[in-house]
């Protein structure tokens, strides 16, 4: 029987959320039946989000009989409005889906893609911060794209219907909490620079005030218009005309000597654009079955070779779980891709995993961690060979949900802009931020990089919404935003869930770190108090980070009982809700 190696602290993380881990934004007050609560239990359909008017509008197209996936678009189509620096209309995501009626767990894959005109040269020699607020760096939209065949195939309402509560939140507005405060200020100095963008998020020139109604009436009149129209109104239509011309003549304030680049996409780029159906990756699991996104996510890959690596060894502790993501993370930087040839079946074989985890001592390995050889021919452990790609830059934010229906239906899903803020540029007229996803690319020149750009192209990512069934039904989802840290937040979560024996409620909340084949493993503050000492005995090697992730989970108790789970302080804590509270 392996041995689990119960971190020396887990025993006081189970008897109560973890503190906060440094001064916690504290979200504007709202009358006591509005604040948002981290964790709520009952049945009939749950949902966790980041925000309490996202949550609310899943919990209400819930309660008129709609189903986990109509709850989905709409509270994400809310995000759109209550995190517009994190998620909306013209960016992306991904979807992972469980039909109880069919049994069968589905993926839509709505991430943005290159224009035709973009090449593996596009973007060499710009500096990274010079592409993020650029025309550049913005990809074709796929969320309406998402939101229309998600509904279609597996939906009960029209896209019309469930943008609503959106339409209704962005007109009537939301009450600005502490964090999209500090993220207009943060932002403010580029924002400026765009004419549009501050006349939206800088009203008088400065951020919102914390405690003041914020409105989007542009917004209100684009989600309108788009129930209306439908998805071809900015597939080709005059809203698409609208993007395309803002990205290729962004509207930069007179005056401003910023270098925001024109970008290359076109409107045949979006008449083209699909969302796409895609296999799930799949893994057994401490006899649980665990379901992700397929490249050009690399989050189901990575998770689930890191969990594969895990179940090889003889023993599992923290040093265990940050050598497993530094291995998989290094397969993941070589491998994955949106490209033909990806060794997905590979990367998550039993064999390789045991040729990996052979890999896994007592101390940490020198950095960087080179790759395997997913070839499958597998020995008992052959020397470390190849040579380390390295890690691209990726945008901290995005946004993850989950929601649960009387059904059984699930869904995780990730949605994202890129960096905090996208691009920086609002269509004019429109209240839409625009995406600037193909950072994710790597910038090169890199020769046999797989995530150099390319025509059409989508940019590899790092988002890892995730389904666990037992015996066959559902027992958990989560997911998180973070850029590459996405991956090991919902791995330490399942590692805290299913190897360290936490509650989900202090799984998620529990202090984390990541590794991801870099020298130093970056870790929250509450974290390094508590096992740096421990593993730099080991050999690992330290930078702090305030915070990692801002995840949502749901756990299924039995006999129709479910769990939702949100952050108690990350980001200004998150929105858990059922629709029939347990007594």
């Amino acid at each position: 029987m392996r041995r689990v190696i119960v971190p020396a602290a887990a025993v006081l993380l189970t008897l109560a959320p973890a503190p906060a881990l440094a001064e916690p934004a504290q979200p504007a007050q709202r009358p006591a039946q509005q604040q948002k609560v981290p964790v709520a239990e009952g049945y009939g359909g749950a949902v966790a989000t980041v925000d309490l008017d996202a949550s609310k509008a899943a919990i209400a197209v819930l309660r008129r009989g709609g189903n986990a996936m109509d709850a989905a678009v709409a509270a994400g189509a809310v995000l759109g409005v209550t995190e517009p620096y994190s998620a909306g209309l013209a960016g992306g995501g991904f979807m992972v889906y469980y039909d109880a009626r069919h049994g069968r767990v589905h993926t839509i894959d709505g991430r943005e893609t290159a224009p035709r005109a973009m090449t593996s040269t596009s973007l060499e020699g710009i500096p990274f911060e010079e592409a993020v607020t650029s025309g550049l760096s913005a990809g074709v939209p796929g969320a309406v794209a998402q939101w229309d065949l998600a509904l279609r195939r597996f939906g009960t309402i029209p896209l019309r219907q469930a943008l609503q509560p959106a339409v209704e939140v962005a007109s009537n507005g939301f009450v600005v909490d502490q964090t999209f405060h500090d993220q207009t200020a943060a932002n403010a100095a580029r924002f400026k620079d765009i004419a549009s963008t501050a006349e939206l998020y800088l009203p008088g020139g400065a951020p919102p005030a914390v405690g003041s109604v914020f409105r989007n009436p542009d917004l209100a009149a684009t989600y309108r218009e788009l129930g209306r129209r439908g998805p071809g109104w900015l597939y080709g239509g005059q809203l698409g005309r609208e993007i395309v011309e803002t990205v290729k003549r962004p509207p930069v304030t007179p005056g401003s000597t910023r270098n925001v680049r024109p970008g290359l996409m076109e409107l045949a780029d979006l008449r083209a654009y699909r969302a796409l159906l895609r296999e799930p990756t799949r893994v057994r699991y401490n006899g649980l079955e665990v379901y992700g996104m397929a490249p050009p996510s690399s989050g189901g890959s990575t998770v689930g070779e890191a969990l594969n690596i895990l179940e090889s060894l003889p023993e599992v502790g923290l040093h265990e779980y940050l050598e497993a993501s530094r291995l998989a993370f290094a397969d993941r930087n070589k491998y994955v891709g949106d490209l033909p040839g990806v060794p997905l079946r590979e990367l998550l074989s039993d064999g390789f995993a045991k040729e990996r985890a052979c890999q896994v001592g007592d101390r940490a390995m020198a950095h960087p961690a080179a790759p395997g050889n997913p070839d499958g021919a597998y020995e008992p452990c052959p020397a470390p060979a190849g040579t380390a790609a390295p890690i691209a830059d990726e945008g901290p934010e995005t946004t993850h949900l989950v929601v649960a229906d009387r059904w059984g239906n699930v869904v995780a899903y990730n949605l994202t802009i890129e960096s905090t803020g996208g691009n920086g540029i609002v269509v004019p007229g429109r209240g839409v931020l625009l995406n600037n996803e193909l950072t994710d690319f790597t910038f090169g020149p890199a020769p046999g990089d797989p995530n150099l750009p390319a025509p059409g192209k989508r940019p590899r990512s790092s988002m890892a919404p995730t389904l666990v069934f037992d015996d066959g039904r559902p027992v958990l989802a989560a997911g998180s935003p973070g850029g590459s840290t996405i991956i090991t937040t919902v791995l330490q979560i399942l590692v805290n869930r299913y190897e360290f024996g936490m509650d989900l409620p202090t799984a998620l909340a529990a202090p984390r770190a990541t590794q991801r084949n870099t020298e130093l493993t970056q870790a929250e503050p509450l974290f390094l108090e508590r096992y740096r000492a421990e593993l730099e005995a080991r050999g690992h090697r330290f930078a702090a980070n305030p915070e990692i992730g801002a995840a949502t989970a749901l756990e299924f108790l039995g006999r129709g009982r479910v769990q939702a789970v949100a952050e108690p302080s990350r980001r200004g804590g998150g929105s858990a809700m059922v629709v029939w509270p347990a007594r």
